[in-house]
């Protein structure tokens, strides 16, 4: 399988840093299987939008999360993760929380909205996908194919 994280920067060796602010999954390295939400994510900001490839071949012997799609547990999952809760996975998968939603899940975690105001909301909204690598035993599941510049189309308009 083909994994593409978009960056700033040539990333040849991924590596997982523990910074500021957490993440949807926590603290990891996050690719993504959509080549269109890489290219967009590449492109925001004014650096020069890389995309990195790997190859990726899932090790059996990994702890991994898979959300098939949103739902109250990947909710509850990534409210911990945005408080700062850690995870014994090595790999987490599923749908991102874009800005729209993680707006959503805010509010959600302020006790702004309800759980039930929180899925009214997102219902219509098209979670993206995202992979993320927390440990070193998952990184080495990756391997870094090339990278390029690539810029986003619609952007340049």
């Amino acid at each position: 399988m083909v994994l593409y994280h978009a960056s700033k920067e040539i990333v040849e060796f991924p590596e997982v840093r523990k910074t500021k602010y957490t993440k949807d999954f926590s603290w990891g390295f996050y690719c993504t299987s959509n080549f269109e939400q890489a290219v967009r994510w590449a492109n925001r900001g004014e650096e020069k939008p890389i995309i990195n490839y790997y190859s990726f071949e899932q090790s059996e012997n990994l702890n991994i999360l898979k959300f098939e799609q949103m739902t109250d547990a990947w909710l509850d999952f990534i409210a911990r993760c945005r408080n700062g809760e850690t995870h014994p996975y090595d790999i987490v998968e599923g749908p991102m929380a874009d800005d729209t939603i993680w707006n959503y899940v805010n509010d959600f975690l302020l006790g702004r909205i309800t759980r039930k105001q929180f899925w009214v909301l997102a219902e219509f909204k098209y979670p993206t996908h995202q992979i993320s690598f927390h440990t070193l035993s998952a990184l080495n599941c990756l391997t870094f194919e090339r990278s390029e510049i690539v810029y986003d189309r619609e952007r340049e308009g």
